[in-house]
Order: structure tokens, then sequence, then C-alpha cells
């Protein structure tokens, strides 16, 4: 699959952006420009703003992946957290446990199911994520500044297109790949 690509690069000139060259090659010459493109900014976003709530408040990023989690959708469950965040589920289980520890989560038995414990934020956590989130609200205002109405409106429906068409996608590559045979269409 080919993007448009509406950017000419030309390394010697400092490139589209001003970027060091490698930075340039990654974003505009990829042979996967999507898919870096969107790490390229998840990067951008998720390292200040993680870096900013480990300096303020002492928490890891997956410690605060879960305060968010449970912030977004109170009374989930670590393998909801998991499989939405890309977290293993052994490393979510210590930062529950230290933020179960430091009173800021909590977690309630299903008493039908008693392997299944919904977590919840405590008064703590709740005020913790109040006062964090905003970071996440301005860079998020920072990275998209410059785009009019419209242009947000397209972006976002055309990403939830995406995310809805990668829903049913598994998340490994099947055995059967054969990278000789990727690209090539039936006539």
């Amino acid at each position: 699959m080919q993007f448009a690509n509406d950017f000419v690069v030309n390394r010697r000139s400092g490139g589209v952006s001003g970027m060091d060259e490698m930075t340039e090659a990654k974003l505009w010459t990829n042979p996967c420009p999507f898919a870096f493109r969107l790490n390229y900014l998840a990067l951008r976003y998720n390292t200040p703003c993680y870096g900013w709530v480990q300096k303020t408040e002492g928490l890891s990023r997956i410690e605060y992946v879960v305060i968010y989690s449970i912030a977004l959708c109170e009374g989930g469950q670590a393998r909801d957290i998991a499989h939405s965040s890309g977290f293993p589920k052994n490393s979510l289980s210590r930062a529950m446990a230290k933020l179960e520890k430091e009173g800021l989560i909590y977690r309630e038995q299903d008493e039908s199911d008693r392997r299944n414990q919904s977590l919840y934020l405590t008064e703590n956590g709740r005020a913790l994520f109040d006062r964090t989130v905003a970071v996440f609200e301005m860079r998020e205002r920072e990275m998209l500044d410059g785009l009019k109405e419209d242009e947000l409106k397209t972006l976002s429906n055309l990403l939830a297109k995406v995310v809805l068409n990668c829903a049913p996608l598994s998340d490994e590559i099947p055995d059967s790949f054969n990278p000789q045979e990727a690209g090539k269409t039936e006539t």
C-alpha cells in the first residue's frame, strides 16, 4: 500500500521539518509510513507526559496507566488493562499491588466468580488522576494546534476507522506468514 506524500524530502536542505536525517527518513520515505508516524506521535506524547508523572507523583508509566485506565472505566479488571494497554499481566500485577499498598486503588471480588476482581480508584487515586490528567490534555492540544476544526473531525473519524479495522486483528503474526509472498496480488 502506498500513501500519497505531499512532502518533498530533500535531505541536503534540512528535509521537511529540519529534523535529523534518520527521523526524516523514517517519517517521509518509510515503506510503512502510517505505522511509523503513529508511533512517532505516540512517543512525542507519551515520553513527556509519563516523564512528568514520574517526576511529580513518583509513579512509573505502567502504574499511571493503571490509574488512568481505572479512572476511565471504574470496575474494569486487570485483563482489560492488559488488553487495552499492551502491558503484560505480570507487570500490571506488580503495579497494581504497589498502587493498592499506597492506597490509590482497591479491588472487589466478584461474588459469582471469585477469580474476577474489579478495580476502583480510592479517593486519593481519583484526586491523583484529577490533578495529573491536565498535562495529558495540554500535550494533546499542543500536538493538534494548527489543525482546523474540520481537519480535527476528519482526523478523528479516520483514526476511528483504523481502530475499528484493527479490532479483529490478531496480536501475533501467523506462523504461516511468508515474506516472499507479502505484497503480491492475485491477477
